[in-house]
């Protein structure tokens, strides 16, 4: 055998062993079925939650925009950049929220938010998405671009203002991802005493200095 020949022989052997193989390729893979609609969660019970606060007065309930992408604080990301971008657009969705909302600007409030989980059979830990709560309380109080002396719902949401974000776990939801609400609840008062007391006047010190 020549090798000329030889070289057309193994021609002829490898294209008959690719064309099966390139005829697999151009099959196509099953196209996935879309997403299913964000559900909306029931509302949480707002009333077991105003027992345990000092002097409260008027509540609101804001089911927060529908996110793909929540902070946790069991997630660790690649890079600052992607974190940072999903931050942000927690607190653009909070800000844009209660723009449009009938609710005043406060001195003082509790917030609570709750976590609307997966359905799946495993425990949930609400405390685990402390961090996109911070994110959306920044939202909240995010200085207004028109008024930026004033902010959107508190003065600040340091410690003389603001108690909370506290964790809640709330229903689950149906179809797609975990979605979170926030309970405002206005209080009347300050939520510290220069002395050192609780806002309640109940408590009972278990130190000294």
């Amino acid at each position: 055998m020549t090798a000329a020949r030889y070289r057309a022989l193994m021609a002829s052997r490898r294209g008959g062993q690719t064309a099966p193989a390139a005829a697999a390729r151009k099959k196509t893979a099953p196209k996935k079925p879309p997403p299913d609609p964000p559900a909306t969660p029931p509302p949480p019970a707002v009333e077991p939650l105003l027992v345990g606060l000092p002097s409260p007065g008027r509540h609101w309930t804001l089911l927060m925009p529908y996110a793909e992408k929540m902070l946790t604080s069991n997630k660790r990301y690649p890079h600052w950049s992607v974190e940072h971008r999903i931050r942000k657009r927690l607190r653009a969705d909070a800000t844009s929220l209660i723009k449009p909302m009938d609710v005043p600007r406060l001195q003082h409030a509790a917030i609570y938010y709750v976590l609307h989980p997966r359905k799946l059979n495993r425990s949930r830990d609400p405390g685990n998405w402390a961090p996109t709560a911070k994110a959306y309380v920044d939202g909240l109080v995010t200085p207004n671009p028109d008024l930026p002396h004033l902010r959107h719902l508190l003065p600040d949401d340091d410690h003389e203002h603001l108690l909370g974000p506290y964790p809640l776990m709330g229903a689950p939801v149906e179809t797609g991802l975990a979605r979170m609400s926030l309970v405002i609840v206005e209080l009347h008062g300050p939520l510290t005493s220069v002395k050192g007391e609780t806002v309640t006047g109940t408590g009972i010190p278990t130190y000294k200095s």
